[in-house]
C-alpha cells in the first residue's frame, strides 16, 4: 500500500466539499437512519452506528446534529426507507467508477446517475464489471501535523488492534484493516487520542489509471462533480491517479 496515499486528494475533496457542507451532512444524516434501522439508537450496541458517528465527527458535524439524526430516526416510524444500490461504470479513458447509493427511488436515482455518466463521456456498465478491480478496506489516514505519537509507536498500536497493514507517506499515515475489523481498529486508535482526518470502510483500487490529455481530465472532473451535487450517492470510488 505504501507510496500512494491519497491524502492530498482527500484534503482536496474536503476543501471542495466544505462549499456545500449540507450534502455531506445529508450524506451522513441517511447512514445514520439506515444504522440506527438496523442495530437501534444506542452507540454501545451498534457498531455501524459508531462509525457513522466517528465519520460525521471527523466531518466536522455539530454534536446536536447528530443526536437529533439519532433520535428522529428512532422514533420516526413512517421514516423513508432508503435502499442501498451499486453502480459501476467506466470514465475517460476506462477509467473505473464505483458509486454507493442511498435512494428512496431507484427511478430518479439510475437516470441521475447515468446522466452523471454520459455528460462526462463515460457509460455506466453492468453490476461487478469494475469492482474486481478494487480490494474493499477499511481504511483510517491520520494527519502527520495532527498526531504527536512516534511512528513506530503508532503502527504497533494499529497493528496490534488488527490492522492488516500501516504506512508512512509524506503528509500523512495510512492504516489499512480487514472489513470486519474496522471498528475495532477504529476505535482502539480514538481511545488512544489518535486523530483521524478520514476513518471508513472503502474500496481502494488494485492499480491506477492516469489521464494525461485536458480533454479527459475535464470530463473525468465533469462526473465526479456531478455525482458530488447528487444527493443520492452516498460515495465515489475510482482508479484515476489524479
Amino acid at each position: 500500500m505504501s507510496g500512494h496515499s491519497k491524502f492530498a486528494n482527500i484534503k482536496h475533496k474536503k476543501e471542495r466539499n466544505d462549499a456545500a457542507k449540507g450534502k455531506i451532512f445529508t450524506v451522513i444524516g441517511r447512514e445514520i437512519a439506515v444504522a440506527v434501522k438496523e442495530g437501534g439508537a444506542d452507540p454501545a450496541n451498534n457498531s455501524r452506528l459508531r462509525d457513522v458517528i466517528a465519520k460525521a465527527k471527523a466531518n466536522n458535524m455539530p454534536n446536536d446534529t447528530i443526536d437529533r439524526g439519532i433520535k428522529k430516526a428512532a422514533g420516526d416510524a413512517n421514516a423513508v426507507n432508503y435502499e442501498t444500490i451499486t453502480y459501476e461504470g467506466y470514465g475517460p479513458n476506462g477509467v473505473a467508477i464505483i458509486v454507493d447509493t442511498l435512494t428512496d427511488n431507484k427511478n430518479r436515482t439510475a437516470a441521475n446517475v447515468r446522466n452523471a455518466f454520459t455528460k462526462g463521456g463515460g457509460n455506466v456498465g453492468t453490476p461487478g464489471c469494475v469492482s474486481y478491480m478494487f480490494d474493499k478496506k477499511g481504511q483510517i489516514i491520520i494527519d502527520k501535523e495532527e498526531c504527536d505519537m512516534d511512528p513506530d509507536e503508532l503502527m504497533m498500536l494499529a497493528l496490534d488492534a488488527g490492522a492488516e497493514d500501516f504506512s508512512e507517506e509524506e503528509d500523512s499515515y495510512e492504516v489499512i484493516t480487514d472489513p470486519d475489523d474496522f471498528s475495532k481498529v477504529r476505535e482502539e486508535l480514538e481511545s488512544a487520542g489518535i486523530p483521524m482526518v478520514e476513518a471508513e470502510v472503502t474500496m481502494i483500487p488494485q492499480t491506477w489509471t492516469e489521464l494525461t490529455d485536458e480533454d479527459s481530465i475535464k470530463k473525468m472532473n465533469r462526473i465526479l462533480d456531478l455525482l458530488d451535487e447528487e444527493d443520492d450517492v452516498q460515495a465515489t470510488y475510482h482508479n484515476w491517479d489524479e
